[in-house]
């Protein structure tokens, strides 16, 4: 059966709060994986991992534990690419699914963004999240649902 699992390290509170509802009240498995203490409520359904510290180690858990279908919660590109490439279904903070046909796009403009960075060139990161995002993540969110856990 599928899971969810989650980039936990910057996960947005609002949206940890929605996904730790979604886990009691659906009866499905959501794991976070950081590499700091996170607290959630007791609940079967809920798993923390905390992994070392260290360039992309929850990264590199997070994939090792992906089976086809399972739902990735991240904003970390390269995570989602190699979720893709593995089977899983990855979903931004904002409610958009990753693709296989964008995902070569959003890579190259996230290395381009870093290179300027790199060069001393100030970029906009990005906007916080609001309404409308928490919005489309929850109806993302309850689209594999139905997909993928309740089918």
């Amino acid at each position: 059966m599928a899971q969810i699992l989650v980039d936990a390290d910057a996960i947005p509170n609002v949206l940890k709060e929605i996904l730790c509802r979604t886990a009691i009240r659906e009866r499905i498995k959501v794991i976070f994986i950081a590499n700091q203490p996170t607290k959630l409520p007791r609940s079967p359904f809920l798993q923390a991992i905390q992994v070392l510290s260290g360039f992309d180690v929850a990264d590199q858990r997070i994939v090792s534990m992906t089976e086809k279908n399972d739902l990735i919660i991240t904003a970390d590109i390269p995570l989602a690419k190699d979720v893709l490439d593995k089977g899983g279904i990855a979903l931004n903070p904002r409610g958009d699914f990753y693709d296989l046909g964008s995902i070569n796009a959003k890579l190259a403009m996230r290395d381009f963004n870093e290179l300027l960075r790199g060069s001393g060139i100030q970029t906009k990161g990005p906007e916080p999240l609001n309404q409308r995002d928490r919005q489309n993540f929850s109806n993302s969110l309850d689209r594999w649902l139905r997909d993928h856990h309740r089918a």
